[in-house]
């Protein structure tokens, strides 16, 4: 910050409150002064009225050149643009060098809060293009090497279950990576104005989601007895619901997760049937604890955009996610290329 607004020898040595204080000290002495000698007819009545309003107007006008500089400092703030890089949008430079030490301290603390925006801001867009770039090249190759390898012929049913399992971690580790980059971008930068079909979104994700169960006794279900869209972000609601399918999943050994979509809410159930999970010993009382990194990873992203997420054990198999909306658009409002990412 320019060394004129801190630490210059021409600032005022005392604070803003201390001279105020001195001046209203001033008006009331003379004021009683003046009223006394008016009291003891010492000097005519309108002699004293016009000291009082000559006394009231010199201490508006020095009041108001001292809170000149704070205005001024309210006015750089009001126009300071946080979004650049460089503290020179908040022009403090622009302070007058008489400044007294309260407003000095305030654009002293100012400048190091503002620096340290700035500093967040750039890392931000340094881990978000970094991540997106050097994350996302190594899992486009494991993808694409673990087809290759799906593809060969004679493979041990060891090699088999070892590529699908490589293929699911690829899977999981690229949801995560897409989760931690919308938590990570401001929401300007994920098109938080856009409209998406929820419904469209849900059954991109249900397709990815197959791929995690593949081998696995689970059953993925669709309902929806209703369809609307969203302004929002689709990249966040669909990590949203991703993050709540791989829970429900993870919680079910044996079962269902029904991803159901009804007026204003989405809910995703893992429901696993009594005596089947009984029959094939998968019984187990905290099974529903089994909250991990996915659950709070969806509770940030439901923050992030207000979207309200509701968690429900419904009994020692089952439980529920539901994700609310109040203001649910008809599906028509989305267009037909948001519809399609």
């Amino acid at each position: 910050m320019d060394s004129r607004v801190v630490g210059s020898p021409a600032s005022a040595r005392t604070g803003l409150r201390h001279r105020i204080r001195w001046v209203f000290a001033l008006h009331v002495v003379v004021v009683a002064a003046i009223s006394v000698m008016g009291f003891y007819q010492l000097v005519p009545v309108l002699v004293v009225v016009a000291v009082v309003i000559l006394a009231t107007v010199l201490a508006w006008l020095v009041v108001r050149q001292e809170w000149r500089s704070v205005r001024r400092l309210a006015q750089l703030v009001e126009h300071w643009d946080g979004d650049q890089p460089y503290l020179t949008s908040l022009r403090l430079d622009r302070l007058s060098m008489l400044t007294n030490a309260d407003v000095a301290a305030l654009a002293h603390g100012l400048h190091g809060f503002a620096a340290r925006i700035a500093d967040y801001t750039q890392r931000e867009r340094n881990f978000t293009r970094d991540a997106s770039h050097e994350l996302r090249s190594p899992l486009t190759v494991i993808k694409m090497s673990v087809d290759m390898l799906g593809d060969e012929q004679g493979l041990s049913d060891f090699g088999v279950r070892s590529v699908r399992r490589i293929r699911r971690a690829g899977l999981e580790m690229e949801a995560l990576v897409e989760a931690l980059l919308v938590l990570a971008r401001e929401p300007d930068a994920l098109g938080a104005d856009e409209r998406f079909t929820v419904n469209d979104v849900l059954l991109r994700q249900l397709d990815s989601a197959r791929e995690l169960v593949s081998g696995c006794p689970i059953e993925l279900r669709f309902e929806e007895s209703t369809r609307f869209a969203l302004s929002g972000s689709a990249r966040g609601f669909s990590a949203l619901c991703w993050q709540l399918i791989r829970n429900a999943c993870q919680q079910t050994d044996e079962g269902q997760v029904l991803v159901q979509v009804t007026p204003g809410m989405v809910s995703v159930s893992s429901v696993t049937d009594a005596s089947t999970a009984n029959a094939a010993g998968l019984y187990h009382a905290s099974s529903v604890s089994r909250h991990g990194f996915e659950l709070a990873i969806a509770q940030r992203i439901s923050d992030r955009f207000a979207w309200p997420l509701e968690l429900e054990v419904l009994d020692d198999r089952n439980s529920v996610a539901r994700i609310r909306f109040s203001d649910p658009l008809p599906p028509d409002a989305a267009p037909r290329q948001l519809a399609q990412l």
